[in-house]
């Protein structure tokens, strides 16, 4: 009679538990939200700042209704809020994702775009990029990143609002990675190790030959080579620095330091 009683205990604690499974969670207030409210209120979080929550809802958004252009949208504001939120790996995971799913849909250059934002500036806004760090002092990997990305919008989507602006970026960007490589250039200049100076000036100079760092890199040829005891190398980076930067700031100390600096380019 015991083991009966026991058995039948068993059982109803577990008729019980499997209830509590179907019924609604009483402490989630989104439980009977439908996709319209849900999608509402993340965008409400969002639009104040709250990209926490947001991410939540869209989150629950996806999953509750994962059909249908509620759960796509959804998917790309999460990447657009990890990105407001400067977390970079999320933001690409979430932009990967999306691409990956739905290749064809009518707004992936958007998230070709964001990709390169993403990249662009891994802090929570694009216009905090206008600090008075120079970025090009920075690991250019990211740069290599937001520029193929950007090239992606160019290439494929020539028409799309994106586009224009995913140009001025590259250009942005070719700067970037030419002084990137000049900046590399004249650390090993000052610290005598001429080669490899000229080697990396040399890089800048033929991979982006019409970006401003290139009457630099000349300089630096130039120096290094004259260091080196190539005269005849010497004398052929000096000739194209003369052609080019007849009046070049760099046989006089270098530039002098403007009041805004040619990265800041908004």
């Amino acid at each position: 009679m015991q083991k009966n009683l026991s058995k039948l205990a068993a059982i109803a604690i577990a008729l019980s538990v499997s209830a509590c499974g179907l019924l609604p969670d009483k402490t989630d207030e989104t439980a009977n939200w439908s996709a319209p409210k849900l999608y509402s209120e993340a965008k409400d979080e969002m639009n104040s700042g709250g990209y926490d929550k947001a991410i939540q809802y869209f989150e629950k958004l996806e999953t509750r209704f994962p059909f249908g252009t509620y759960a796509q949208q959804a998917q790309m504001d999460i990447a657009y809020a990890h990105y407001r939120q400067g977390e970079q790996p999320e933001a690409l995971a979430a932009i990967d994702r999306f691409i990956k799913m739905h290749p064809n849909h009518p707004n992936v250059d958007y998230m070709y775009y964001l990709r390169g934002l993403v990249n662009f500036n891994d802090r929570v806004s694009i216009f905090d990029f206008l600090a008075q760090e120079d970025p090009t002092e920075r690991d250019p990997k990211a740069a290599r990143d937001a520029f193929d990305a950007f090239k992606q919008v160019v290439v494929r989507f020539p028409n799309s609002q994106y586009a224009p602006d995913s140009r001025d970026r590259m250009k942005y960007l070719v700067q970037a990675m030419a002084q990137y490589d000049v900046h590399v250039a004249s650390y090993y200049l000052r610290r005598g190790a001429y080669v490899a100076a000229a080697s990396r000036a040399q890089n800048s100079v033929q991979q982006y030959p019409d970006a401003p760092a290139v009457e630099e890199a000349l300089y630096i040829m130039m120096k290094s080579y004259d260091a080196l005891g190539e005269n005849q190398l010497r004398d052929d980076a000096k000739r194209v620095l003369d052609k080019n930067y007849p009046n070049s700031v760099y046989y006089h100390g270098g530039p002098v330091k403007a009041e805004k600096s040619w990265w800041k380019f908004w």
